[in-house]
């Protein structure tokens, strides 16, 4: 037998086997018909997996955003099967739950159309009332690659996989996809959907593939709830950003210049010249100094910060690695930049903390997908500071920056608006993260008792760090509720070390920032 602890603290014995969605229905019949998926422990699972062992048995329903995620990830499923019964020459990608929906890329020789899509969605129909059950089974490496091998991106998928990963399948009727899940248990619980747009993706988000065609899609238990999202949905375009900016003269966009890179008109090129002019007096009050730094640098400084290592492609490059030519690239952040203004003298224990602050232009080379309006930009000007301390300064210092920061969301009326989230490293991501365990460590425990000393209401994200270190991230949800970032707080902990940065102690000693 195993004993399960439920949510109430209270205890169940099941016998050694029991599917999950068993152990539900022993709870209550009107609970497991809500149920999304289970949380074992710390592991979210499907509900036909089967207990074998004692544990923590927490029931998440469709109400929960991890349950409407596992509807949302069974509906992209649908989809694709629906997609594949129309056109079977498709080959099909991935197809991810999303926060608002999920979709499924397609490697398809035509685009979609709006007859498609209503052609898409009667087919989703049949689907949903032939009741299919959802089946998981595991393969070996070698049947799993059998099972794929007319479609190049599920190999791909699957020989990028560790050599111990499990290759799980999820079938729905003839329909079978490499898929690590959860599911629900059947077709028929999707009751509402609609394909909301079609638009190209390139796979894996890099320019150097193939574009594919996406869908994007939303889905829900009740047709009455598809029907108030797509009021709420409509109520929401008049207030996009995207319309009103060109309606009111804000922004435009040409074709011919390219996507992420608007034309600011006077009333915008206004708005911007006096949010800079107000911000640099604001930081200037609080005792920051400002730099201007070169839009670009040769690859050298990047190699030595190591944005070279982890974030080249997000970068723009000019000229030929191939060449012995200097290779530039288009700064992504300035952090490097200001730190060689820090080296240009020798520092006392004194002169620190230094505030460096500067309204930058940068660069990044979003994928196509990820922009929106004057979001996800691939060129974008923010107001940034650098600020070099002791490690006695540290607490005191990030206090400052986090009071300046609500200061500058009270004026804009947005402070009610946001919330934070901790961003920490991923052990697991070698390539991602400097691998300095104790520094990450030391680091998020000095950020979390700040955060915590400034009793700010948080949640904890792995792998959301930035790779030199944690950081506070400031999370704004737009009018059809996608959250982006748009204000982070960080420590570093290794770029002082890489590019030699120090200042003389009080004893002559030389010490790190």
């Amino acid at each position: 037998m195993c004993k399960l602890e439920l949510k109430d603290g209270s205890i169940i014995e099941v016998e050694k086997g029991t599917k999950n969605i068993d152990v539900v229905k022993k709870i209550s019949e009107g609970l497991a018909r809500n149920t999304a998926c289970i949380q074992f422990n710390d592991e979210i699972q499907d509900v036909q997996k089967e207990v074998n062992a004692d544990g923590k048995f927490t029931v998440i329903t469709l109400d929960e955003p991890a349950g409407l995620k596992v509807f949302w990830h069974t509906s992209s499923h649908i989809l694709a099967q629906a997609v594949t019964r129309l056109f079977p020459d498709v080959l099909l990608t991935i197809g991810p739950a999303t926060d608002n929906g999920f979709y499924y890329d397609f490697d398809i020789k035509q685009n979609f159309t709006e007859e498609d899509f209503i052609k898409i969605e009667e087919e989703m129909k049949k689907i949903v009332k032939e009741e299919l059950a959802i089946t998981y089974f595991e393969l070996p490496r070698e049947e799993a690659l059998k099972q794929v091998k007319d479609n190049p991106y599920k190999v791909e998928l699957i020989n990028e996989l560790p050599k111990d990963a499990v290759i799980s399948f999820y079938k729905q009727g003839d329909f079978v996809d490499l898929c690590a899940g959860p599911h629900l248990n059947n077709t028929k619980h999707i009751k509402a959907f609609k394909i909301m747009s079609s638009t190209g993706a390139y796979w894996r988000g890099s320019e150097k593939n193939k574009m594919l065609n996406r869908l994007y899609a939303i889905s829900f238990p009740k047709a009455n709830m598809l029907e108030e999202y797509i009021t709420k949905r409509e109520e929401a375009l008049k207030r996009d950003h995207n319309r009103l900016g060109r309606e009111l003269e804000i922004f435009t966009t040409a074709e011919q210049i390219g996507q992420g890179l608007p034309l600011l008109m006077p009333n915008g090129a206004r708005i911007v010249q006096l949010l800079e002019r107000f911000v640099e007096d604001e930081e200037q009050r609080r005792g920051y100094v400002l730099t201007k730094t070169p839009f670009m640098a040769k690859k050298d400084l990047y190699e030595l910060s190591g944005h070279w290592q982890h974030y080249k492609d997000g970068m723009f490059i000019l000229g030929d690695e191939q060449k012995e030519d200097e290779v530039f690239a288009l700064r992504p952040m300035t952090c490097p930049f200001q730190f060689m203004i820090y080296k240009a003298s020798q520092k006392s224990y004194k002169d620190l903390p230094i505030r460096y602050n500067e309204t930058s232009t940068l660069f990044r080379n979003e994928s196509s997908g990820e922009m929106h309006g004057l979001t996800r930009l691939r060129q974008f000007t923010l107001s940034e500071g650098h600020l070099v301390v002791r490690k006695d300064q540290l607490e005191e210092e990030f206090r400052g920056v986090v009071d300046l920061i609500y200061f500058m969301m009270k004026t804009l009326g947005i402070e009610k608006d946001v919330t934070y989230r901790f961003s920490k490293w991923d052990p697991n991501n070698k390539e991602k993260y400097l691998d300095m365990p104790e520094a990450w460590e030391s680091a998020e425990n000095e950020m979390r008792k700040i955060l915590d000393a400034l009793k700010i209401n948080y949640i904890e994200a792995v792998g959301e760090a930035a790779f030199y270190g944690p950081k506070l991230d400031i999370q704004f949800k737009n009018v059809h509720g996608k959250e982006d970032t748009i204000i982070t707080v960080q420590i570093d902990f290794a770029l002082a070390e890489k590019f030699d940065m120090y200042y003389m102690d009080s004893d002559g000693s030389k010490k790190r920032p």
